[in-house]
């Protein structure tokens, strides 16, 4: 399966996700019928920053943290939020930039940006506007946003280094990056990566932590820091194995440990930094 055919993949399944979290159901990162990964996406909101947001932004939420924790916002930054879903980290992210800041978010899937911009519209937040398009080819000029953000989606991309170039491109001289992801420590059996269902689910396409260092170095980001937020035992995986279609005894030992959710963070150098390089 090519790019192109995984990224149809990935559209149907998260088009599934926003349908089913408008008719009030619960998702996850995973929305494989069968896939259950609740231990990555449960209790990521508490109930102060829930209020006043629609219930359907909170099951729509597919990831596996809260990157606008992690960000730290400010009143009048703009930010942009990859892989927004419904929408649930704009509007938590308009909120906190407050009227004087701007709050952006980019999907590719038509049914998540309808549920978003619904969800926008009920919270009656103003300061935030959602894009269409892919993360690989973000539609902002260079040098557009304060902070990017994503959460659990930048490990979907089949070009991980093309989104965080399109990252670099698109963050102010001393912007940062602050993500949630999933990440992996080790190999992982053989049998998992070439899983649709587990790269649907976060899992099969998630980046070594070295390499991710590695890639966010290259295209140009310093001051990079992997945080685990939470490392996945060999029972928090029995699941999503069994749901894919694996063999979950021969398997259950060699990914225990190895999979772990975590907070990504970077910087774009400053002029003065870049000058010196």
């Amino acid at each position: 399966m090519d790019d192109q055919q995984l990224k149809a993949l990935i559209k149907g399944e998260y088009g599934q996700a926003a349908l089913q979290a408008k008719r009030g159901g619960s998702s996850c990162c995973g929305p494989i019928s069968g896939l259950n990964v609740d231990p990555i996406t449960s209790s990521l909101y508490n109930e102060d920053q829930a209020s006043g947001i629609p219930d359907a932004a909170l099951n729509a939420s597919l990831g596996c943290g809260n990157p606008t924790l992690l960000a730290q916002l400010h009143p009048g930054e703009s930010v942009l939020d990859l892989g927004s879903g419904g929408g649930i980290d704009v509007l938590l992210s308009g909120k906190r930039v407050g009227p004087t800041g701007k709050a952006y978010g980019l999907d590719m899937t038509d049914e998540m940006l309808a549920l978003a911009r619904e969800n926008q519209q009920k919270a009656g937040i103003e300061n935030v506007e959602f894009l269409k398009g892919e993360m690989e080819d973000i539609p902002l000029y260079e040098g557009s946003v304060d902070v990017v953000i994503s959460n659990c989606v930048i490990n979907l991309s089949p070009d991980k280094e093309r989104v965080l170039a399109e990252a670099y491109r698109v963050l102010k001289p001393g912007g940062r990056l602050a993500i949630s992801d999933i990440v992996t420590r080790g190999s992982l059996p053989e049998a998992i990566r070439p899983s649709l269902e587990l790269w649907v689910g976060c899992v099969a396409g998630a980046l070594d932590e070295t390499d991710y260092k590695a890639k966010l170095a290259k295209v140009g980001f310093e001051d990079i820091e992997i945080e685990p937020t939470r490392i996945y035992r060999a029972e928090d995986a029995r699941e999503f194995l069994a749901g894919a279609g694996l063999d979950v005894e021969s398997l259950i030992d060699e990914i225990d440990g190895k999979v772990m959710s975590a907070f990504v963070r970077a910087k774009k150098p400053k002029p003065s930094a870049i000058s010196n390089q």
